[in-house]
């Protein structure tokens, strides 16, 4: 076995190395050939590099003989991981067929275990793992779309995507490459900010369309407090206006929109921020959390309550639109996907750590505060991660 270079290792096996554990001839090529990259995307082979060829009865230990006849010889060859670079399930190759699956790893109930398919063949998955790579850093095959935004290029990136996956996978694509397709595109839906004069330039009537005319909130400049100087955000608050309930967020549309200052006024022992009069309150986010605007630079916050302090949210008003849709967006997908009504995928999306990874990929495209703000913590990050929260 050979590693070369670091973050862009290759890992490449001999024939001794494959002994009798791989019979499959083409699979055997590709190791001793083009090999694996130590990392690709939501793919890692780190371990592979690390400990070699194993089977899963070697790498569970198995007590008590308790794996499925049928995943006892499968190979341990690396992991999906999420967005902080974790390995979640097990990435496993068939000696025999050569066809690449995962699984969770129960440690104590290994009776549990079974395998998701992935791919085929290892040179289907390197295919699909690149050309998903190429879209994220719109680049090689997707290198055209460096320059065009909005939903119609969103989608035909989506088509092109879906079409490299089913053609390697007989329209059977399975679930990590079904999100792949049809979230990681959603980030050329919006364009960066050129005549909005924020950080993006949404689609008009982009949120009508996702949320319904009638749930859209377009505020009027009465609404506004003094304080609120910044113009674009005014604008885009007037103009096309954020959605009035979801289940993440609700907008005060009761009063004019109050400052933080303002809001708490008749609670004379409230630890407010340095600067709340510049602090205009749009609305609250779950538990006691308030999503604020600072009025002089456009910039949104969310402002904790319980722990008194300010965290950095969303670039400006854009970036949280675009979030809100994006977070409507998945659910309204996976509805489709539930009832059938986007025939050629057939099933919800999933698994959850790489959903929620794929969805902060995209919200990191277009939106960095999530990955560049020194807080130990974020609050659509963190939304995204929690699986028992039911979000995703």
């Amino acid at each position: 076995m050979s590693t070369t270079g670091t973050a862009s290792a290759v890992i490449t096996l001999t024939d001794d190395d494959l002994e009798r554990l791989v019979t499959h001839a083409s699979t055997r090529s590709w190791l001793t050939g083009p090999g694996l990259p130590a990392e690709i995307g939501l793919l890692s082979f780190a371990e592979l590099g690390r400990e070699g060829l194993r089977t899963l009865t070697d790498a569970t230990g198995d007590p008590g003989g308790r794996l499925a006849v049928d995943m006892r010889d499968q190979l341990v060859i690396g992991g999906l991981l999420d967005d902080e670079g974790r390995e979640t399930e097990s990435v496993l190759l068939d000696g025999v067929t050569g066809e690449v699956s995962t699984t969770d790893f129960w440690w104590d109930r290994p009776d549990l275990m079974e395998r998701r398919p992935l791919a085929p063949s290892l040179e289907k998955l390197m295919r699909f793992a690149t050309a998903t790579d190429e879209l994220a850093g719109l680049r090689g095959q997707f290198a055209a779309y460096a320059d065009r935004h909005g939903q119609q290029a969103a989608a035909e990136a989506s088509r092109r995507l879906l079409a490299i996956f089913e053609e390697g996978t007989d329209g059977e694509v399975p679930a990590l490459w079904r999100a792949a397709a049809l979230i990681r595109p959603l980030a050329l839906t919006a364009g960066p900010g050129r005549t909005s004069g924020l950080a993006l330039d949404l689609p008009v009537r982009l949120l009508d369309q996702e949320f319904g005319q009638g749930e859209i909130w377009r505020f009027e400049e009465v609404d506004f407090p003094a304080t609120l100087t910044h113009e674009p955000t005014r604008r885009f608050l007037r103009d096309t206006g954020l959605p009035e309930d979801t289940d993440l967020f609700r907008l005060d549309t009761d009063v004019p929109l109050p400052t933080l200052a303002e809001h708490y006024a008749d609670d004379p022992d409230a630890e407010l921020p340095a600067g709340a009069d510049h602090l205009i309150r749009l609305g609250h986010l779950v538990e006691d959390n308030s999503l604020v605007v600072d009025g002089r630079t456009g910039a949104v916050l969310h402002w904790s309550e319980p722990e008194a302090r300010l965290y950095p949210l969303n670039t400006d008003i854009s970036t949280l639109a675009f979030t809100l849709w994006l977070l409507r967006r998945e659910a309204s997908l996976d509805e489709e996907l539930s009832r059938g009504r986007i025939q050629v995928l057939g099933e919800p999306l999933g698994p959850h750590a790489q959903l929620a990874a794929t969805m902060i990929q995209v919200l990191s495209t277009v939106d960095r505060t999530g990955r560049a703000t020194d807080a130990d913590w974020h609050y659509w990050t963190d939304v995204l991660r929690d699986e028992a929260g039911g979000v995703l």
